[in-house]
C-alpha cells in the first residue's frame, strides 16, 4: 500500500498549467528525485502533497497514521527556544526529556541531582538513549550551535536546525526542499550518507546533480503540467530524455506536415468541396485543436562570454604569502603561480579563508605576509554571489548595458533586449528594477553584467545559487570555452569537476595544498573534507577539554597586559560571527525572493522582505567595514 497517493491533480496559476490531472504515489523506500525548470512547479507540488496547499481539482491521499516531515523553503521561527530544544522538539515525549536532560546537564555542580536521576531513569525506560545521540550528531555534522537561541540566527543556520529537527524525527515520509543550500561539502557528504541509510520514504528537490545521483533511486520530472517517472539514477535518467525529447521532436514534425497538408486541402477550390469527406473535416477540426493546445519546452539561456584581450603569460605569483585575523590563520606560508589558461577550483569547509585568498589573488586584499605580484594587461570578471555589482533601483537595461539599446559582444552589435532574452528575459522583464527580481534571475542578470564586458580573467564565487540544472549545464559549457584564466569558488561538486583541471584545498590551519584535476580525482586519490575536518576537530578537542576545568586566574600585571589583545580578538570574533550571520541571511532572503509566487503575493509583504534585503546589504557593508578597522 502507498503511502501517499494523488489522483487527477490539477492547478493552475493565472492562465500558467503548473499541474494538469496528475496521478502520482509514494511508497516506502523510494528516494525519489523532483526535477523541472524554475516555475514548473516542483515547489507546488510539495505544498500539495504535505497538505499545506489544496489543488483545484483531484484528490490527495495520505495513509492513515503515516509520519511526515517537510524541510520547506521557509524558515522555522526565531524565538528564545535554543538550537537544542528546537532539534529535539521534534520527538515528542522523549524530546521533552531530552531537553530537560540537556539543560540540567549543563548546569554542571548547580545541578538538582534528584531530577537529574529521574530525567535519566525515563529516558532509560522509555530507550531514549539513542535518539538523545542522533541530536548530538546531527548538531554536530551540521555544525549547529546547540545552545544558541534560534532568534540569535541567520536565516540560513535556522534552515539548517529546520533540516536536523526534520532528519531526527526519522518520519516514514520525508519532503526536503533544497537540503543542501547552506551546507558544505562534509556537510552534504554526511547528509547523502544518511539519506542512503535513511529506511523511509523521500522526495527531495535539489539542482545538485552529484547530491541527486548520489541519493536517489528514482527521478521525477515535472514538465508542461506533466509528470514523467523513471526508476534508475539521475544519470541513466538524461540519457532516457534525450530520447524522449528526440521522440517527441520527430512526432511533432510528422504532426505538423500532416496537419499542413490537410490546410491545402481544405483550403481547394469548389472540386475539391464537393467531394469533401466530413470525417476528414472533423479530423482535421481535432488535429487543430490539437496544435492549439500543444505546449512547448519552455526555452533555456544561450549565452555566451565576452572574451577580452590575451593576459600576460603570468596572471598572479604568490610567494610566501600569509595571512591571519588577529591570531587566527586562515593562510600560512602559501606560493603558487597561475599561469594564463589555468582552470583552478578553491575548495574547503565554510569560514576555511578561501574568499580571503581570492581577494589577494585579484589584489584586492594585502597579505599580512609574503609577496604578490600581478601579471600585465589583465581584464577581470568577478562573479559574487552577495550580488553587489547590481543596482537594486535600476532596471537591467541600466545594470547591464548602462542605458544603451545596444551592446558588444565578441565583436558583434547586438542589441539589448536580444541579449538580455539570451538569459531568458522578456522584453517586459528587462524593465523590472532589479530589487523586484528573484534569486534565481539576479544571478542570470549578474552573469549577464558579468560575460557583457571583455575579460581574460573569470573569478566565479558561488556562481549556481538559485540557478536551474539546464543553465548550469551551459554555465559549464561557456566555461569550458572559455580561453582565458578561470578561478572558482563552489559547493556543486559536479560543476567544479567539469569546469577545473586543478584545485587548491585548504586542510586546515592555513595550510593549502594544490592537486591536478577535478574535485572527484582529488578524492578518488585519497582527499576528504570530512576527514580533514575531523582531524581538525581531534586537534582541538584536547585543549578544549583541558582548559574546560582551568579556574586559576592569571596574575594581574600579565592580565593588564593582555587586556587589549584580548578585547580586540573577542571583538573580531564576534564580527566574523555576525559577517557570516548577516551573508547566511542574505542567501535566505534571495531564496524567499526566488520562491515561486513571491511577487504575486500582498505588495506589503513583497515590500516587507525587499526592505530586509535592503537593510541586510547595510548592515553586511558596515561589517565589512568595522572588520577592515579591526585588522589594520
Amino acid at each position: 500500500m502507498p503511502l501517499l497517493r494523488l489522483d487527477k491533480v490539477s492547478l493552475n496559476f493565472g492562465s500558467h498549467i503548473l499541474l494538469d490531472e496528475v496521478d502520482f504515489q509514494i511508497t516506502k523506500g523510494q528516494r525519489i528525485g523532483l526535477l523541472g525548470r524554475n516555475g514548473a512547479g516542483k515547489t507546488t507540488l510539495m505544498k500539495i502533497i504535505a497538505g499545506s496547499m489544496q489543488p483545484e481539482s483531484g484528490e490527495r491521499w495520505l495513509r492513515p497514521g503515516t509520519s511526515l516531515a517537510w524541510l520547506e523553503q521557509s524558515l522555522p521561527e526565531a524565538d528564545q527556544e535554543t538550537v537544542y530544544d528546537m532539534v529535539a522538539g521534534g520527538l515528542s515525549e522523549i524530546g521533552d526529556l531530552l531537553k530537560r536532560f540537556h539543560h540540567l546537564s549543563a548546569l554542571g555542580g548547580d545541578t538538582d541531582m534528584a531530577e537529574l536521576e529521574q530525567v535519566q531513569a525515563l529516558l532509560e525506560a522509555k530507550q531514549g538513549w539513542n535518539l538523545g545521540q542522533k541530536v548530538d550528531t546531527v548538531i554536530d555534522q551540521l555544525k549547529l550551535p546547540a545552545d544558541e537561541p534560534m532568534a540569535q540566527l541567520s536565516g540560513g543556520w535556522r534552515k539548517r536546525v529546520a533540516l536536523a529537527r526534520a532528519l531526527v524525527r526519522e518520519p516514514e515520509l520525508l519532503l526536503l526542499d533544497e537540503p543542501t543550500n547552506h551546507l558544505d561539502i562534509p556537510a552534504i557528504e554526511w547528509l547523502e550518507q544518511a539519506l542512503k541509510n535513511y529506511t523511509g520514504a523521500l522526495l527531495l528537490v535539489t539542482h545538485d546533480r552529484s547530491f541527486l545521483e548520489n541519493v536517489a533511486n528514482e527521478i521525477v520530472e515535472i514538465d508542461r503540467g506533466h509528470l514523467y517517472q523513471f526508476e534508475g539514477s539521475y544519470q541513466r535518467f538524461l540519457r532516457f530524455r534525450e530520447e524522449q525529447l528526440a521522440a517527441e521532436e520527430t512526432a511533432n514534425k510528422l504532426f505538423d506536415k500532416k496537419l499542413a497538408e490537410e490546410e491545402v486541402w481544405i483550403r481547394q477550390g469548389i472540386k475539391a468541396r464537393r467531394t469533401r469527406n466530413e470525417g476528414r473535416v472533423r479530423a482535421l477540426k481535432a488535429m487543430r485543436e490539437q496544435h492549439r493546445q500543444r505546449r512547448t519546452q519552455q526555452g533555456t539561456a544561450s549565452f555566451e562570454a565576452s572574451q577580452g584581450d590575451r593576459s600576460g603569460k603570468l596572471v598572479v605569483d604568490l610567494d610566501q604569502v600569509s595571512h591571519s585575523f588577529d591570531d587566527k590563520q586562515v593562510i600560512k606560508d602559501f606560493s603558487t603561480t597561475v599561469i594564463r589558461g589555468d582552470r583552478i577550483g578553491l575548495v574547503g569547509v565554510n569560514g576555511a579563508g578561501k574568499s580571503t585568498l581570492l581577494k589577494i589573488l585579484l589584489g584586492q586584499l594585502e597579505p599580512t605576509a609574503g609577496k604578490v605580484k600581478l601579471g600585465t594587461r589583465l581584464e577581470i570578471a568577478y562573479f559574487d554571489q552577495l550580488r553587489e555589482q547590481l543596482d537594486l533601483d535600476k532596471d537591467l537595461i541600466d545594470n547591464i548595458c548602462g542605458g544603451q539599446d545596444f551592446i558588444e559582444i565578441n565583436g558583434k552589435r547586438k542589441h539589448a533586449i536580444s541579449y538580455l532574452n539570451d538569459f531568458l528575459f522578456t522584453p517586459e522583464r528587462v524593465r523590472t528594477p532589479a530589487k523586484a527580481l528573484s534569486g534565481g534571475e539576479q544571478n542570470r542578470a549578474i552573469l549577464a553584467k558579468v560575460f557583457s564586458k571583455p575579460a581574460n580573467v573569470l573569478v566565479l564565487d558561488e556562481p549556481t545559487n538559485d540557478l536551474d540544472i539546464e543553465t548550469l549545464e551551459l554555465l559549464e559549457d561557456i566555461l569550458i570555452k572559455f580561453e582565458g584564466t578561470v578561478l572558482l569558488v563552489s559547493h556543486d561538486r559536479q560543476f567544479m569537476d567539469n569546469t577545473v583541471t586543478s584545485l587548491m584545498v585548504f586542510t586546515g590551519e592555513g595550510h593549502i595544498e594544490q592537486h591536478v584535476g577535478g574535485f572527484t580525482d582529488w578524492t578518488r586519490s585519497g582527499g576528504s573534507l570530512q576527514e580533514i575536518q575531523q582531524q581538525l576537530a581531534a586537534k582541538a578537542e584536547p585543549a578544549t577539554k583541558k582548559e574546560k576545568p582551568k579556574r586559576v586566574q592569571e596574575p594581574q600585571d600579565k592580565q593588564a597586559d593582555n587586556k587589549e589583545s584580548h578585547r580586540k580578538k573577542k571583538a573580531l570574533e564576534k564580527l566574523m560571527r555576525s559577517i557570516e550571520k548577516l551573508e547566511s541571511q542574505a542567501e535566505a532572503l534571495e531564496g524567499k525572493m526566488a520562491e515561486e509566487g513571491f511577487y504575486s503575493q500582498d505588495q506589503q509583504r513583497i515590500d516587507t522582505v525587499l526592505k530586509e534585503s535592503a537593510d541586510n546589504k547595510e548592515n553586511l557593508e558596515a561589517a565589512y567595514a568595522e572588520w577592515e578597522s579591526l585588522e589594520n
